[in-house]
C-alpha cells in the first residue's frame, strides 16, 4: 500500500462493502422476470409488469410466495410456492448458462480499488446458493473476489429485513454497522441497508429501479452505476477530513 493509499484507508469511512449482485454488480439482462413470467405461467398463473418489478431485490423464494398466494389463496400454498420456485429456478439456470450473466463494466475495478484500501468485500443476493454460485461461476467470480458470500438461504427474511447485511459482517468479523457500505440497484436493498444502519447506502440506477424511483429513499447515494462508487468514496472522504 502506498502512502496516499494508506491516508485513503484511513479517511474513508468504511471497512466492509456489502454489493448486490443482479442488477448491481452483475447486469440486469432481464433474465430474473422473464424465469419469473415463465415459471408463473407454468402453473397458469402471470404477474403484471408492475408486480415483478415491486419485487426486485427481494428473496426470490419469498416473492414467488406472495405472488402465489395473491393469486390462489393460503389453500395448498406451500405445495404451489416451492412448484413455483422449482419452476424458477429451472428457467434461471437455463437462461443464465446459455449467456444471461455479465459483469458490469467496472465491478471488478470498484472491488479491486476497494481492495487496496483495507476495504473487505461482501456480495449478496435473494437467489439460493445454488444459483448465487451457477452466477458467480458464469462471470468467473467463484474464487478470489469476495471475502464473504451471503443469498437468502441464509438468513431468516430476506430485504428489506437488514439480516443479509448483518450475516455479511459476522463472516467478515465487521463489528460497527457506521463502517459498512451497502450497494444496491433495488428499493428493498435501499431499504435494507437503512434498517441494517449502514453508514454509507448507495442506490445506483443502472438496474432494475430508475433513478427516479430510487431517489425517493432517504439517506442514499446515487450513481449510474457502481463504476462510479470509487469518485463517489473519494469526496466522502474527503469530507470526512
Amino acid at each position: 500500500m502506498t502512502i496516499d493509499q494508506s491516508r485513503a484507508a484511513r479517511a474513508l469511512p468504511i471497512s466492509l462493502a456489502v454489493f448486490d449482485m443482479a442488477g448491481t454488480t452483475i447486469q440486469d439482462t432481464g433474465v430474473v422476470p422473464l424465469a419469473f413470467d415463465a415459471a408463473l405461467a407454468s402453473h397458469g398463473l402471470s404477474a403484471t409488469a408492475d408486480e415483478l418489478v415491486a419485487i426486485r431485490g427481494a428473496g426470490k423464494r419469498e416473492a414467488i410466495r406472495h405472488l402465489v398466494k395473491a393469486r390462489l389463496g393460503e389453500t395448498d400454498l406451500e405445495r404451489h410456492s416451492d412448484a413455483v420456485y422449482k419452476a424458477f429456478r429451472g428457467e434461471l439456470d437455463r437462461r443464465f448458462r446459455s449467456g444471461g450473466a455479465l459483469a458490469v463494466q467496472g465491478a471488478v475495478q470498484a472491488f479491486d480499488w476497494l481492495r487496496s484500501r483495507g476495504v473487505a468485500i461482501a456480495l449478496n443476493t435473494g437467489f439460493d446458493r445454488d444459483t448465487q454460485a451457477l452466477v458467480l461461476a458464469a462471470v468467473g467470480w467463484d474464487h478470489g473476489v469476495a471475502d464473504a458470500l451471503v443469498c437468502a438461504d441464509d438468513v431468516p427474511q430476506g430485504r428489506p429485513a437488514p439480516y443479509m447485511i448483518f450475516r455479511a459482517m459476522e463472516l467478515t468479523s465487521t463489528t460497527d454497522v457506521a463502517r459498512v457500505l451497502n450497494v444496491g440497484d433495488t428499493v428493498l436493498d435501499i431499504q435494507s441497508g437503512r434498517n441494517a444502519g449502514c453508514g454509507v447506502n448507495v442506490a445506483v440506477w443502472s438496474g432494475a429501479h430508475g433513478r427516479e424511483k430510487l431517489a425517493r429513499e432517504p439517506g442514499a447515494h446515487l450513481i449510474e452505476d457502481v463504476s462510479h462508487l470509487p469518485a463517489l468514496l473519494e469526496r466522502l472522504a474527503g469530507g470526512a477530513r
